[in-house]
C-alpha cells in the first residue's frame, strides 16, 4: 500500500537553530498519526513542510505521491489544513467565506453550496451563518476553520491543535468528526497537547523532542516499551486468603488488597486463562480480571524523563 504521507530525513534549519532534524514518517490511507511534544519541539514546522508552506533544508516530503517542492500546487490540492492561527476574514459571513475558498479550489458552485450547508449544519453554525465572522466566539471560529479544511474533501488532513479554545461539547463534536473522517482513502496528522485526545483518536503516536522523533508506535506498543508489560487486576468475591499463592509461574505480583491482586504478565492471553482455572479449582469466585489502564500521559512523561537524562 502506498503511503499518502511520506518523509525521509526531513530537516529544517533556521540559521543555527535545527527546528526539525531528520524526521522520517509514513502515514498510510486510513491512518491517523498524532504528533506530540513540548512547545518548540518542531511539530508545527513539520506540519508546514508537509503542507508545502516551508521547503526542507534536507530530506523530502511526498503527499499522495507528489513532491512538496517540485509539485507544490498538486500537494495543496490534496491537503486540508487547520492551524492555530486561522486567518479568517472577519468581515465576511461564513457562507461567503466558504464560497471564496471553493473558488480557490476551483470547485463547481453547486458543490460548494451543498458542501458548505452540510458542514455548517454539522458543526452547529447554520444559525450563525448570517453573522459576520468577527462576531463569532473562539470556538465558533475554530469550527469554521475546520469546515474550510474539509470543503474540498481532501485526501490528507493536517490538524494543528484542532480543539483548542473550544468548550467541552464543541471539542467532543470535533473529536467525533475527526474520528469519522478516517476513511480508507484519507490520512490524518494531528498535533495536540491533549494527551487523552491523542490516545482516543490516534492509530499511531510520534513523540518529538528537539526536532527529532524519540518514540513512535501504537499506543499499546509505546506502553509496553516505556511502562513495561501489562498489569492485570484480579478481584475476587470475599477475601483473597491464600489466592495469591495460586498465581501461576510467570505472574509477577505488584500490589495486593483485601479482595484484589495486581500482577504483571508478558503474555496475558496465555496467563489469564491459567489464573481463571487456578482460582476456579480452589473454589475462589472471580468478580473481574482486567488489564489496569495505563495512560499515554504516563508514556509521555517516561519518554521525556529518559530523554532529559541523556
Amino acid at each position: 500500500m502506498t503511503a499518502l504521507i511520506e518523509t525521509e530525513d526531513l530537516a529544517k534549519h533556521f540559521g543555527d537553530l535545527k527546528a526539525v532534524d531528520g524526521i522520517s514518517l509514513r502515514v498510510q490511507p486510513g491512518e491517523l498519526l498524532a504528533l506530540l511534544g513540548p512547545n518548540g519541539a518542531g511539530k508545527t514546522t513539520t506540519i508546514r513542510m508537509l503542507a508545502s508552506i516551508l521547503s526542507p533544508t534536507r530530506g523530502w516530503v511526498r503527499i499522495a505521491g507528489y513532491d512538496t517542492v517540485s509539485q507544490a500546487s498538486e500537494v495543496r490540492r490534496q491537503i486540508g489544513m487547520l492551524t492555530e492561527h486561522h486567518g479568517l476574514y472577519t468581515r465576511m459571513k461564513s457562507s461567503e467565506y466558504l464560497a471564496y475558498f471553493g473558488e480557490i479550489y476551483r470547485l463547481p458552485r453547486p458543490e460548494v453550496e451543498k458542501r458548505s450547508a452540510e458542514l455548517l449544519e454539522h458543526f452547529g453554525l447554520s444559525e450563525a451563518a448570517k453573522l459576520r465572522i468577527g462576531n463569532y466566539s473562539k470556538g465558533m471560529r475554530q469550527k469554521l476553520a475546520m469546515a474550510r479544511a474539509l470543503l474540498h474533501d481532501p485526501a490528507v488532513l493536517l490538524l494543528d491543535e484542532p480543539t483548542s479554545s473550544m468548550d467541552p461539547e464543541s471539542a467532543r463534536l470535533v473529536r467525533g468528526s475527526i474520528a469519522g473522517l478516517q476513511t480508507a482513502n484519507r490520512a490524518i496528522v494531528v498535533c495536540t497537547h491533549n494527551l487523552p485526545e491523542a490516545e482516543a483518536l490516534a492509530d499511531r503516536i510520534a513523540i518529538i523532542r528537539r526536532g527529532r522523533i524519540v518514540a513512535q508506535g501504537t499506543p499499546g506498543q509505546l506502553k509496553r516499551e516505556f511502562l513495561g508489560s501489562p498489569i492485570m487486576e484480579l478481584r475476587v468475591s470475599g477475601e483473597l486468603d491464600g489466592a495469591v499463592r495460586l498465581l501461576p509461574e510467570g505472574a509477577t505480583l505488584t500490589e495486593t488488597g483485601p479482595d484484589w491482586v495486581r500482577f504483571r504478565s508478558e503474555n496475558p492471553e496465555v496467563m489469564n486463562p491459567q489464573v481463571v482455572r487456578s482460582m476456579a479449582a480452589a473454589g475462589i469466585g472471580i468478580v473481574t480480571l482486567a488489564e489496569v489502564n495505563r495512560s499515554l500521559e504516563e508514556v509521555y512523561h517516561s519518554v521525556m524523563s529518559a530523554e532529559a537524562s541523556k
